[in-house]
């Protein structure tokens, strides 16, 4: 009896305690995509789409993601994401132009990295472009081998700034 307790008290502290947080190193690395993009006018040329997550201690994570699309178009955002569920979270402290705020989610998925955003971050994307339902896949994930190169961008330190509610020097 006295076992059935304890086992039933250990199993309601975990409960209590909820699901462990997400590790921002289980995602963390650069990702990319190499591809033949084209323009209006029927050309062609080849673009990159880059992904980086760097983990900044068990919870936080920097991530950088840089997209082309079709015609030039882009999306660039970087920031400090929190851990959340099955990935990381962003959240841009100040609203876009339409007063909302775009918030990012980083999942892991069984074949790599996946970004959402339900259009919430449409102002860091050109017409033709989009963070919501781009995969990176888990093949394509390399160490980063430039992180002194990465902490000195101004990306980087911009995340930081934004994160302490500054502004980036």
């Amino acid at each position: 009896m006295k076992k059935a307790i304890l086992l039933l008290c250990a199993c309601l502290t975990l409960a209590a305690a909820g699901a462990a947080a997400f590790d921002p190193g289980r995602i963390a690395g650069r990702y990319g995509r190499h591809f033949l993009n084209g323009l209006v006018d029927g050309s062609h040329y080849w673009s990159d789409d880059v992904l980086e997550i760097v983990r900044l201690d068990p919870r936080r994570a920097y991530f950088r993601a840089e997209l082309q699309f079709y015609n030039g178009h882009e999306c660039s955002i970087s920031g400090i994401a929190h851990s959340d569920g099955n990935g990381l979270v962003y959240r841009e402290p100040d609203p876009n132009t339409d007063g909302a705020h775009c918030t990012l989610h980083i999942r892991e998925t069984p074949t790599g990295v996946r970004l959402e955003d339900d259009h919430s971050c449409q102002d860091h994307c050109g017409a033709r472009g989009t963070l919501n339902g781009d995969d990176f896949d888990r093949k394509s994930r390399r160490p980063i081998t430039y992180m002194d190169r990465l902490k000195r961008s101004s990306e980087f330190r911009e995340a930081l700034a934004e994160e302490r509610g500054e502004k980036a020097k």
